[in-house]
């Protein structure tokens, strides 16, 4: 009971991308986008045939994490028309790309991207809404998909993100698109950012290998109401100045609303509404950045992973101003066992992070002291939940690991499903839903 009303406290105190919006689950990570489900009756013991309330096969691929308007269930998915093994690599060999890298890539000669609709109660697919059909497009990471940015709720809008492929605004009531806007970018290896909702812009973090900034469209039009540059970067190549970043906005302790933008190099603080520079943080060499950052206002730290290269826990104290590079505000730092892909979760006094490889580890939030290390089978790269007093980390390979959180490591249960987990899990009173590469569950207690 101590875990669950620590999180219930700091649910209450929290201030995130906005305001706990009014739909159960709007946007990556829920309603504060740090991966806490103000949720009861989570069932912890699930599978194929076990506490499973409905399983529907999905069209379509894509990693992106459902959001909850209350009724239903949305995502986004790419239906791909692939090449042959030799088209591919002739179209490798025509993009520049090195051929040691062509056993890394995903290559299509055509995507058609839609949203898909989930009824909650009964699982029944409801609708697919086709958005666009394009061809040749850039080609992707193998762990990627043409349809991973996970989409944001804001009322009865639906804004879906597919980075270069296109940006659209979607009434869910009167099943229309409202605008739709493209954005020039080369990601390197696919889109990953998902869009952030706050003060009446739609923030889209754009950190590309041929440039790199952060732009805010205003809802209603889709029109851009400011863009600002990223910081002069060190790398020589583009490949180490891309990232992936899905930004959040707190409040510090000294009342400023800051739009916190991880980056390759550089932690970066705007002014939401202006996108005016606040301070930046030189993090060292990481790139490739995917991990979502978490604030605590008990703590007054934001917690970040530096991403790939060799990823660094950082805890940050966001009160500064200008270059803060050098200063007392790395409150510690943890350079073992940290994730380049799950995001940070935060549970009571302690923070905890899943490696790509599948070491979990527990640390204290304050300091930094680490109270345990535990190995946890699988590769992840999905975020880990927090529901009802309990950690949910879900592997690619299939498996849902649920512990107890702590200072000494506790598993509960494991949990194997069909096919492949990369979107986060997410939960509601009484549910749990987690989609995987082919299908999406609803379990009950």
């Amino acid at each position: 009971m101590k875990h669950k009303s620590q999180a219930t406290l700091f649910l209450l105190v929290a201030f995130s991308s906005s305001l706990i919006a009014a739909s159960p689950w709007p946007q990556f990570r829920g309603p504060n986008g740090d991966g806490i489900a103000p949720a009861e009756g989570v069932p912890v013991k699930f599978g194929e045939s076990e506490s499973l309330k409905w399983k529907t096969e999905l069209p379509g691929r894509g990693w992106s994490s459902p959001v909850f308007d209350g009724e239903t269930l949305w995502m986004t998915t790419a239906e791909e028309r692939f090449p042959t093994e030799e088209e591919k690599t002739e179209i490798l060999k025509a993009a520049g790309e090195e051929e040691r890298t062509f056993a890394q890539r995903q290559v299509a000669t055509r995507i058609e991207l839609s949203i898909l609709a989930v009824d909650y109660e009964s699982g029944k697919l409801k609708s697919t809404v086709p958005l666009t059909s394009i061809d040749n497009p850039q080609a992707i990471h193998a762990l990627n998909s043409f349809a991973s940015p996970t989409p944001v709720l804001e009322g009865d809008v639906l804004f879906a993100h597919f980075g270069a492929f296109g940006t659209f605004a979607f009434d869910t009531r009167k099943k229309e698109i409202l605008w739709q806007t493209k954005i020039d970018l080369e990601h390197g290896v696919g889109p990953g950012s998902s869009p952030v909702v706050h003060g009446g812009l739609l923030v889209l973090i754009c950190d590309g290998v041929d440039r790199q900034f952060v732009t805010a469209l205003d809802l209603k039009t889709g029109k851009s109401v400011w863009t600002t540059d990223r910081p002069a970067m060190r790398a020589p190549k583009g490949d180490q100045k891309k990232s992936y970043n899905t930004p959040i906005v707190i409040r510090d302790r000294s009342g400023r609303e800051q739009l916190i933008c991880m980056g390759a190099q550089w932690l970066v603080s705007y002014d939401p509404a202006t996108g005016e520079e606040i301070w930046r943080l030189d993090h060292g060499d990481g790139f490739s950045v995917v991990p979502r950052p978490i604030y605590s206002p008990k703590t007054g730290l934001i917690y970040l992973s530096t991403g790939f290269g060799k990823p660094v826990l950082l805890a940050v104290r966001p009160d500064g101003k200008g270059d803060i590079t050098g200063s007392d505000k790395i409150a510690w730092s943890e350079a073992k066992r940290i994730p380049a892909r799950p995001s940070p979760i935060l549970v009571g006094d302690e923070l905890y992070v899943i490696a790509d490889g599948g070491i979990a580890s527990c640390l204290d939030a304050t300091t930094g002291t680490l109270h345990w290390t535990e190995r946890v089978d699988g590769n992840y790269s999905a975020s880990p939940l927090f529901a009802d007093g309990h950690l949910y980390f879900a592997s690619q390979e299939g498996v849902v690991t649920v512990l107890k959180p702590g200072k000494t490591f506790e598993i509960v249960a494991q949990n194997q499903l069909e096919g492949t987990i990369m979107a986060s899990p997410i939960a509601f009173d009484g549910s749990l839903v987690i989609r995987t590469g082919t299908a999406i569950y609803r379990f009950v207690k």
